[in-house]
């Protein structure tokens, strides 16, 4: 299975970056994936151009391709004028909007102070769902004081197991099934259902 972060982190080093990574190495403790950080920072210029031009540069098209073939994908933003990062959105906006349709995903934050923490139902949420995106129910929030407090590794691995467990899921649908049982053909199954001669059913 193929897991990608997508990081709006800004800063370097960036405790965005850090918490996709921490959500990233969680889900991988509980289900094999192979892992790819889109790091949104380093496609700022090639976003721009893409709204512009309409044509992404190399490395956003790797991207966009890398978050469209995924199997599962953990999203995390920092929290500007709460809500999440104009570039973060940006991004979502050149993505194709099929993209996402049925694909598993992990949304997180990170903020200043924990009273932004309901980014992820106002407005992280709402988006997924746009995009018909299957969002695990626990979202994950790091304000600055939260970074090593027990609550944050709790909140970590509960929303990396439900991360792991859609996208075990999925896979395994995708698999082949043995059909090992008989088609009964419509009109038989109709004639079954006819009267007996005599008018009656017994």
């Amino acid at each position: 299975m193929k897991l990608v972060v997508v990081s709006a982190g800004l800063s370097v080093p960036s405790s965005t970056r850090l918490l996709g990574d921490r959500l990233a190495a969680a889900v991988g403790r509980q289900a094999p994936a192979e892992v790819q950080v889109v790091e949104l920072r380093d496609l700022a210029v090639e976003i721009a151009h893409n709204f512009t031009n309409g044509f992404p540069g190399r490395n956003l098209s790797a991207a966009l391709d890398a978050v469209t073939g995924a199997d599962g994908l953990i999203v995390v933003t920092p929290v500007f004028s709460a809500s999440y990062s104009g570039l973060f959105k940006s991004f979502f906006d050149v993505l194709d909007k099929d993209a996402s349709a049925g694909k598993p995903v992990l949304i997180a934050a990170t903020g200043g102070t924990a009273r932004h923490s309901l980014v992820l139902e106002h407005a992280l949420r709402p988006l997924f769902a746009y995009l018909r995106a299957v969002v695990v129910p626990t979202g994950v929030y790091a304000a600055s004081e939260d970074w090593g407090a027990k609550g944050l590794d709790d909140r970590i691995e509960r929303a990396a197991g439900e991360l792991a467990a859609l996208m075990t899921g999925l896979s395994a649908s995708r698999r082949p099934v043995k059909d090992d049982f008989t088609v009964v053909p419509f009109a038989d199954q109709l004639a079954a259902l006819s009267p007996p001669a005599n008018g009656r059913f017994r």
